[in-house]
Parts: structure tokens; sequence; C-alpha cells
């Protein structure tokens, strides 16, 4: 398996869907700030899943 690390201007969402075309899987972070603060903040993690063309694997923090 290859793991390649780019370093992108722009939005984030926009810029992982962007390099992810011919990937087979995404991976993600999420800090987890989940309810009501996600709607207003906005959350890359989600609109990854919501929109990507591979799987997505969203990486949550243990606490």
């Amino acid at each position: 398996m290859t793991v390649d690390q780019v370093v992108l201007r722009g939005h984030p969402a926009a810029a992982l869907l962007d390099q992810a075309k011919a990937a087979t899987l995404l991976v993600v972070g999420s800090r987890g700030h989940g309810g009501f603060a996600s709607v207003l903040l906005g959350s890359t993690s989600v609109y990854c899943t919501e929109h990507a063309t591979c799987p997505v694997v969203v990486v949550r923090d243990k606490e």
C-alpha cells in the first residue's frame, strides 16, 4: 500500500475530495465538535463522507 502526503492551500474539504478522486480510500480525522456545533462550524469529515467518490474512514480522538 502507498500512502501519499500532500500539503495544499484552499478549503480543506474541497482539497481532500480533489485529491481523493483517484483514491481507493480517504482517511480523515475528526475533532469531534458534534451536535449543533458541527452545523454552525461545518464539518470537513461529514462533507467528505457525503461527497467522496471513494470509501471514507473518519478517525476520532480517543477522548
